[in-house]
């Protein structure tokens, strides 16, 4: 759990109180001014009532410069962004001509097969050269080529599963497969900081839903034995069934789930297990297969396997995987395989191709060196940050790691002045985090160089120097010296 220091959250609390006040105050001449003016409403009701899109229009409108930014380039360690400006005071915002190559902290280019590869490349373009770009057809009619195939095969086999079904989006395989396994009369017990497509896919499942705290095992059997106990509400029947809904790696905390006691505490108490491995699947693991290989877990103690091809793979889609009954359940039954275009057979060669690359199949050991490359990196650049005096959340080997913010006027000022330094940083605030828990949100790829490092920890510390996000002691520099010759040695 995070601590936020007392003053930090008093000068936050008082920040967003200054915006909400000058925001309400701001609204108020508004409506008089609009009094007096015409209305093309003709007696419609306003799609969007004044206090429902407030939040955009007095706080985010303010620094929507920092987010959605255009690129003209691969997203490889480097890439172009587009330069845009804005004549209303950031209302609305216009692309010029101007490109400024930035070091890349933003993508989930995990292991770098999202730029041109030597290997995934030209097997793509073949791809597409023989199916085109799309299938125009679900799978169940004429979207089923022998790549989704052969697709299908490899990432049953790449995670130690009998079978798997594939989608054309991540976020769908959450959202659509989650109300297709489980419906009324089952419990869904979700980590309290689950995907934003784990929460709505349980919604839509009309399951009850009970929240364990972050990452607490001993919490999620608190949780379980109070249900177990108490059954269905009303009429308190047990429960049809009951799944534990965990992530790998937490992609706005870069934590690492601990599987190990969370399966232990699912057998005990005889409850399925569904894992998203979003963002670790490819990216942890001596061979990439993941926590279940990084945490030392047996695949077949994990009853449904998640994943999404748009991190490591450098490609689009998701993946569930599980026994063969219940991924021919799911051939039958979900949406996102019955009416859903099929995934594109290039995207779907290029995960093929990338998963031989990490497998070693393609006769080298770019694969392995890849996989050494990301935890290197995210290990170096994590206690370099931590060294620096920056809050920094998350896990060693992950490669997401989240610097805390906290302070609005600090979200905009951190972005701005990365990028006038050629860095280009992910920052994420509310309603993607708690209000209070702004945060930058840097991913490390294994196509960062050393140098490129480097660069990227003297422009994060000039610029955390200049906004105050330095809330730890640095380690004094001798201290840091002597660190560094002990490595070298």
């Amino acid at each position: 759990m995070i601590t936020i220091p007392y003053l930090t959250a008093l000068t936050t609390y008082f920040s967003y109180g200054l915006l909400f006040a000058f925001g309400q105050f701001r609204d108020f001449f508004r409506k008089i001014f609009d009094w007096w003016g015409t209305t093309n409403l003709q007696g419609y009701a306003p799609i969007s009532l004044d206090f429902e899109d407030f939040y955009t229009r007095r706080l985010y409108l303010r620094i929507q410069d920092c987010f959605g930014r255009p690129i003209s380039s691969a997203p490889d360690a480097w890439f172009d962004v587009v330069e845009r400006y804005s004549n209303d005071n950031n209302k609305t915002l216009k692309r010029t001509e101007k490109r400024i190559k930035c070091l890349n902290l933003g993508s989930y280019n995990y292991l770098g097969f999202a730029a041109a590869d030597e290997y995934c490349t030209p097997r793509a373009i073949d791809s597409l050269r023989r199916f085109s770009a799309s299938t125009c057809s679900p799978r169940v009619d004429g979207g089923t080529t022998t790549v989704h195939t052969e697709l299908e095969e490899c990432v049953a086999k790449f995670v130690g599963k009998p079978a798997a079904i594939v989608t054309g989006m991540g976020y769908v395989t959450n959202s659509s497969i989650l109300p297709v396994l489980i419906g009324k009369a089952w419990l869904i017990i979700s980590d309290s900081l689950n995907h934003n497509s784990i929460v709505n896919g349980a919604r839509g499942s009309g399951a009850t839903i009970r929240v364990f705290q972050h990452n607490t095992p001993s919490h999620l059997e608190k949780v379980l034995r109070e249900q177990i106990a108490e059954g269905q509400p009303r009429t308190h029947r047990p429960w049809k069934k009951i799944i534990v809904v965990v992530e790998g790696i937490y992609s706005m905390e870069g934590e690492i789930c601990k599987l190990p006691e969370i399966v232990a505490v699912c057998k005990k108490y005889k409850a399925y297990i569904y894992l998203d491995e979003a963002h670790s699947i490819g990216a942890v693991g001596k061979t990439g297969r993941g926590v279940c290989e990084l945490l030392g877990v047996d695949t077949a103690d994990v009853d449904i396997m998640m994943g999404t091809f748009t991190k490591s793979f450098g490609s689009c889609g998701g993946y569930i995987a599980g026994s063969k009954e219940l991924i021919q359940y799911l051939k039958y039954t979900c949406p996102a395989h019955l009416y859903a275009t099929s995934i594109s057979p290039p995207a779907a060669e290029q995960i093929i191709s990338a998963i031989k690359v990490i497998l070693g199949e393609d006769g080298t050991s770019r694969g392995a060196q890849k996989l050494a490359r990301i935890r290197q990196n995210s290990n170096f650049f994590r206690s370099e940050l931590q060294r620096m005096g920056f809050e920094v959340l998350g896990d060693n080997d992950s490669p997401v790691m989240p610097i805390m913010l906290y302070n609005p006027a600090k979200i905009p000022a951190f972005s701005r002045e990365c990028l006038k330094q050629n860095v280009a940083i992910v920052t994420v605030a509310f309603p993607a985090t708690p209000l209070l828990l702004a945060r930058a949100r840097i991913c490390i790829s294994a196509s960062h160089s050393r140098e490129d490092l480097i660069k990227a920890l003297e422009v994060i510390s000039q610029v955390g120097d200049l906004v105050g996000i330095k809330y730890f002691p640095a380690e004094p520099k001798k201290q840091q010296q002597e660190k560094g010759t002990i490595k070298l040695e």
